[in-house]
């Protein structure tokens, strides 16, 4: 059993992860600005406000995932906060582990294959070094820099880039699929833009392989090792819901309802898990076809 301390905990992510972490036997702690209460006896909610480092267990790990949502048109007042929220959080927790007495030996923070940018034809790995110049990708390296202050802290530090994640209750996939159910699904944008998509089980699997293995550390990308081009997304949505793919989405509409956030749609990323690979984690979902009808029937 270990103690762990999560932030963001009560979001889609990291409900999907507690709940794996605490089916293990390990026992949760979310950090949260609001008081919520629970009946199971691995979880604990502690209030930002009222958390002292000394009356809490030792903690093994840290895993920060908290931040504004990127959902919603990214006016300058929205990236602010998008910006703003990721490291003032960081920076807390950073000063709350430094006054603990006993270190963390692990720190997962929570990121995005967003630091990649976009491409059509190139293939991204944790080996790439140049980020993008968008403003996610600039999000994402400053993220990373503040949290990479864990490592004078002596704690092993590891950046869970997440693709796109689907899950039952949470994520992209039920908007995704909604047009489906009412027959109007067909190809958003172009088509030929990249999926990198990971099934939430697999999320939690490999976020529990990063706190076991002492080998996961930097970047660590969380994604299946088979992304589709969306059109091939599209395709194969239709035939697990047994919905036909025809309608076409197109771009400007996109671009008009979610100005500048439209990028994450429309313009492609192939990213690899290739760490996660070369330790041989096996994926339990590493095709679409078997991940949607999971999650859909």
């Amino acid at each position: 059993m270990k103690h762990i301390l999560i932030t963001g905990g009560t979001g889609f992510v990291g409900r999907v992860i507690t709940k794996h972490l605490t089916s293990l036997g390990n026992k949760v702690f979310i950090l949260t600005r609001s008081h919520k209460e629970t009946n199971d006896k691995n979880v604990h909610y502690i209030q930002w406000q009222t958390v002292q480092e000394t009356e809490l267990p030792p903690i093994y790990a840290v895993i920060n995932l908290a931040g504004e949502s990127i959902n919603g048109r990214w006016t300058d007042e929205k990236k602010k906060g998008i910006l703003n929220s990721r490291l003032n959080v960081t920076e807390n927790l950073l000063q709350i582990v430094q006054r603990m007495p006993q270190k963390p030996q692990v720190w997962i923070n929570a990121s995005a294959i967003g630091y990649y940018g976009t491409s059509e034809s190139e293939v991204f790995t944790e080996k790439t070094k140049q980020h993008g110049r968008d403003f996610l990708a600039e999000v994402v390296k400053a993220w990373e820099m503040k949290a990479n202050e864990a490592r004078d802290l002596g704690c092993r530090t590891v950046f869970t880039r997440f693709g796109l994640i689907l899950g039952r209750d949470g994520g992209v996939l039920p908007q995704l699929a909604l047009p489906y159910r009412f027959f109007a699904g067909g190809t958003v944008g172009s088509g030929s833009q990249c999926v990198s998509w990971v099934h939430e089980e697999d999320v939690a699997r490999l976020i529990e392989e990063v706190l076991q293995n002492g080998h996961y550390e930097g970047p660590v990308n969380v994604t299946a090792p088979g992304p589709v081009t969306m059109k091939k997304f599209g395709q194969v949505l239709g035939d697990v819901m047994h919905r036909p793919h025809w309608l076409p989405a197109p771009s400007l509409a996109f671009k008009l309802l979610f100005g500048e956030m439209s990028m994450l749609i429309l313009k492609g990323q192939q990213v690899l898990p290739e760490k996660a690979m070369d330790l041989n984690f096996s994926f339990k979902f590493p095709h679409l076809k078997d991940a949607l009808q999971d999650l859909l029937q």
